[in-house]
C-alpha cells in the first residue's frame, strides 16, 4: 500500500508540473505573439482586457490613490507615504532614505513597485507603491499634474477584500490620516517663519522658513518655578482641548502677553514654547504692512500648530489713532491718495474676529515692554487670555543660571548675591552676561558680585539725583508761586508792576 501511494503521489507531481509547464509555455508564447504581433499602442488595452476578465472572479477591490487631485495635492496619498514609512514588511527588499539638510531625522519610504502589507481591525490591506515614467511629447493636461507634464507619475494601488470597502472609506483612511499627521508632528524640525514682502501675491510663498536652532528650554528659563508651572499647565490644557473650544463656540487658540524690561527672556520663553510644543513660529513685523488685507494674507498663510509673534506691540503699530484707517498723503502732482494702513480695528478682527478662526491650534504672543502703553481693547480675555509679567531676576533665577552656566546648585557665596539681586533689578540676561566671563566658577561669582554692588550703586546716585531734581524744581515753584502773588497784590492796590510802594 505504501508503494502504491508514492507511485500515486510521483504521478500527481508529474502532472502538476506539466501543467505549471504547459501554462507557462502558453503565457510566454502569448506574450511573445503580443510583443511581436500587436502594435504598442494596444498593449495596455490589451492588458487592461485580460485584467477585468480576472477581476470579475475575485473578491478583492483595489482603490488608485494617485499623488495630485488636478492642481492640488491628494492628502491621503501624502498621509500614506509617511504612514506606510513605519510600516515596512520584514519581505521587503529595497527602501528610500533621505535626511534634508539640517533636519534631525531620516526620512523612510518605499521604494518603486514594493509592496507592503498593513493589517487594521484584523483585516489585511495590500500597499503597491506604483512609478509610471511618461515621455514629455504626450498629450498634457494643464489642469492634471498627474499629466505628463511631470517626468513620472506616482500613486498607490490599496488592495483588500471588497466586504471592507465601508471600513476603508470611514475608519481605514480616517485612522491613517491621523496617525500620519502625528508622525509629521514628532519627526519634524522646529521653523522660524519670516515674511517675504516680495510674494506677498503668493499664499505659499510668502513665508519664508528656516530652522530654529534656540536651544531655550522650560528647564533653563530663568523664571519663578510657580509661573513656569502655570505657564506649562496652560499650554498642556490648550492642546488637549479641541472638542470643548469647538463645543463652545470658540476658534482653537490662545492668546499670551509678555511684558517687561529689556532682557528678561521674553524671546527665549517664546522659543522655549515652540520648543515643548513642537510648534513652528511666525514672526510677524506689523510696520512695514500696508493695510489690513495683508494682514488677513498672512493670517491664512500660517498653518496649523504653530505660533504667531508680535515683538514690541506697543512700537509697531499707532493703537492710539481712533480706529482710523486712512492717512491722506498730498503727491507733486496736486492729487490726493489714500494711503492704507494697520489699524486697531483691523489688528483685533485679526486676534479675535471672524479671521482668527482661520485654523485650528494656533497660539498668538504679543510682547511689550510698556503694557501701559497698550489699548484696553488689546488686553482682554480672548485676545489676550494668559498675561506674563517677566521680571528683573530673582534669586530662584540666579540659581538655575548658576546651574546652567556654572554646573553649581550651591556655593558660599550665593547667600551674598541672593541678597544683593533682591534690589539691584538686573534682568537675567545681565546676570547670564556676567556668568560667561569667567572660566572658574569662584571668579564668575566674585565678578557678578562686583557688577551687582556697581548696579545698586548707580541705582542710588540715579534715585538722589532725582530727588535733588524733584527739590530744585520744588524750590523754583515756590518762588515762582511767591512771585505771582506780588504781582496779584500790586495789581489789585493799582501799582504799576514792578514797582515798590515805599512809605
Amino acid at each position: 500500500m505504501s508503494s502504491s501511494s508514492a507511485e500515486s503521489k510521483m504521478a500527481l507531481t508529474k502532472t502538476v508540473l506539466s501543467t505549471v509547464g504547459s501554462v507557462a509555455a502558453t503565457a510566454m508564447l502569448v506574450r511573445t505573439i503580443v510583443h511581436d504581433y500587436i502594435p504598442p499602442e494596444l498593449h495596455e488595452y490589451l492588458y487592461f482586457g485580460l485584467r477585468n476578465i480576472f477581476t470579475k472572479f475575485s473578491n478583492q477591490l483595489t482603490m488608485v490613490i494617485d499623488e495630485f487631485d488636478g492642481l492640488v495635492n491628494n492628502e491621503i496619498y501624502e498621509a500614506a507615504v509617511i504612514y506606510l514609512g513605519n510600516k515596512l514588511s520584514p519581505n521587503i527588499h529595497r527602501l528610500k532614505v533621505s535626511k534634508p539638510e539640517k533636519e534631525k531625522n531620516f526620512n523612510i519610504t518605499m521604494e518603486r513597485n514594493e509592496e507592503v502589507i498593513d493589517v487594521y481591525n484584523g483585516q489585511t490591506f495590500k500597499w503597491i507603491w506604483l512609478c509610471k515614467h511618461t515621455v514629455s511629447k504626450h498629450f498634457y493636461n494643464p489642469r492634471d499634474m498627474n499629466s505628463t507634464l511631470k517626468s513620472e507619475i506616482r500613486s498607490f494601488e490599496l488592495t483588500f477584500h471588497k466586504k471592507n470597502k465601508n471600513l476603508v472609506l470611514n475608519s481605514y483612511f480616517p485612522y491613517i490620516m491621523k496617525e500620519a499627521k502625528l508622525q509629521k508632528h514628532e519627526n519634524k524640525t522646529i521653523k522660524i517663519h519670516t515674511v517675504d514682502y516680495e510674494a506677498m501675491c503668493c499664499l505659499r510663498d510668502m513665508w519664508k522658513p528656516v530652522n530654529l536652532d534656540h536651544p531655550a528650554t522650560f528647564e533653563t528659563i530663568a523664571m519663578e518655578s510657580d509661573q513656569k508651572d502655570m505657564i506649562l499647565k496652560d499650554l498642556e490644557r490648550f492642546v488637549k482641548r479641541k472638542e470643548h473650544y469647538r463645543k463652545v463656540g470658540k476658534a482653537w487658540k490662545r492668546g499670551y502677553l509678555l511684558y517687561g524690561p529689556p532682557g528678561t527672556g521674553k524671546s527665549s520663553l517664546i522659543a522655549a514654547m515652540a520648543n515643548y510644543l513642537n510648534f513652528d513660529i511666525y514672526d510677524l513685523e506689523l510696520t512695514v504692512l500696508r493695510s489690513n488685507s495683508e494682514l488677513r494674507k498672512l493670517l491664512v498663510g500660517t498653518a496649523n500648530k504653530s505660533i504667531l509673534v508680535v515683538e514690541d506691540i506697543d512700537c509697531t503699530i499707532d493703537l492710539q489713532d481712533n480706529l482710523a484707517n486712512r492717512a491722506v498723503v498730498v503727491h507733486s502732482n496736486g492729487f490726493n491718495q489714500q494711503e492704507s494702513k494697520v489699524t486697531l480695528s483691523g489688528l483685533l478682527n485679526f486676534i479675535d474676529g471672524l479671521w482668527s478662526s482661520c485654523g485650528d491650534e494656533r497660539i498668538i504672543i504679543f510682547t511689550t515692554n510698556h503694557v501701559e502703553k497698550l489699548d484696553p481693547a488689546l488686553l482682554r480675555p480672548g485676545r489676550m487670555d494668559v498675561h506674563i509679567h517677566m521680571s528683573y531676576c530673582t534669586p530662584c533665577g540666579f540659581k538655575l543660571l548658576a546651574a546652567n552656566y556654572l554646573g553649581i546648585k550651591d556655593h558660599k557665596l550665593f547667600k551674598e548675591i541672593e541678597e544683593l539681586i533682591d534690589t539691584a533689578n538686573v534682568t537675567p540676561a545681565e546676570v547670564a552676561e556676567q556668568l560667561l566671563k569667567e572660566d572658574e566658577v569662584e571668579d564668575a561669582l566674585k565678578g557678578l558680585i562686583n557688577f551687582l554692588h556697581k548696579k545698586i550703586q548707580e541705582k542710588e546716585e540715579e534715585k538722589a539725583k532725582k530727588v535733588e531734581i524733584t527739590q530744585v524744581e520744588s524750590v523754583d515753584e515756590k518762588k515762582e508761586s511767591e512771585e505771582n502773588g506780588i504781582k496779584e497784590n500790586e495789581e489789585e492796590k493799582g501799582l504799576p508792576i514792578g514797582e515798590v510802594k515805599t512809605t
